[in-house]
């Protein structure tokens, strides 16, 4: 790609995209566009820097932030993610692809379903405690195969197998929870399993609880839809900018 075009890129995401505050170093440098050195520290700050990833995702003007060889090296001793990304294991659901972002931008944890266990609660509160990311995002997605096996195991329709049960009996008690509230349609249920993941993750009274009382951290609730890229924000109390 020439450089004429990553300049087009880049003031286009400068003008429409990025959030407030955002500094960027040699743009002509080694790789092609620059890495961006704006490192997310409030919650409002990193959910406003993913939500502005996606629409770049989603619009086709991706800028590929940190993917070139000189921040390959500038992140080999350290990492410091400015968000954590809790969500389904699913394929299509690669978040640095679909918030726009690069090398030790996101902690990631997937798991079938988003389904939260000691191992994810563990690995939430490394990347918030120790690492110090302000933001934990968990992220659903439409047509789940978790919430439709749940679903069939629960009717009797397609019993689960042994080693699904796992997975199976963590998204059941998200499933009961919509029926509770009159909610049938499977993507409305998977924001229902997201809002209850969320509650999971940040309600506990851990580390992850603790940080999001005092303001260190906040914990979000995201829906993305497969066919157009989208994520929204599920969670009410999301942070925003002052």
């Amino acid at each position: 790609m020439s450089s004429t075009l990553h300049e087009f890129q880049f003031a286009y995401y400068l003008t429409y995209f990025a959030p407030t505050g955002t500094v960027v170093r040699n743009i002509n440098g080694k790789g092609g566009m620059g890495p961006l050195d704006h490192r997310p520290a409030t919650p409002a700050d990193a959910l406003a820097e993913l939500l502005a990833g996606n629409r770049r995702f989603v619009t086709g003007t991706r800028i590929h932030p940190h993917q070139d060889t000189e921040h390959r090296t500038a992140v080999a001793e350290e990492q410091r993610p400015f968000a954590v990304l809790f969500g389904c294991s699913d394929s299509r659901l690669a978040a640095e692809i679909i918030f726009d972002r690069g090398l030790g931008d996101l902690y990631v944890v997937r798991t079938a379903g988003h389904v939260v266990g000691p191992e994810v609660l563990a690995s939430i509160e490394y990347g918030v405690t120790v690492l110090g990311a302000p933001l934990v995002v968990v992220l659903g997605h439409d047509s789940c195969g978790a919430i439709r096996a749940a679903r069939a195991a629960m009717t009797g329709e397609q019993p689960a197998a042994p080693h699904l049960r796992a997975i199976v009996d963590r998204v059941v008690p998200s499933i009961q929870q919509a029926y509770a509230q009159h909610v049938t349609d499977s993507d409305a249920i998977s924001h229902v399993h997201v809002r209850r993941t969320v509650e999971l993750i940040g309600g506990r009274g851990g580390m992850v609880a603790d940080a999001a009382a005092s303001g260190r951290c906040a914990v979000v609730g995201m829906g993305y839809r497969l066919a157009d890229g989208r994520v929204t924000v599920l969670t009410q109390d999301a942070p925003t900018a002052p």
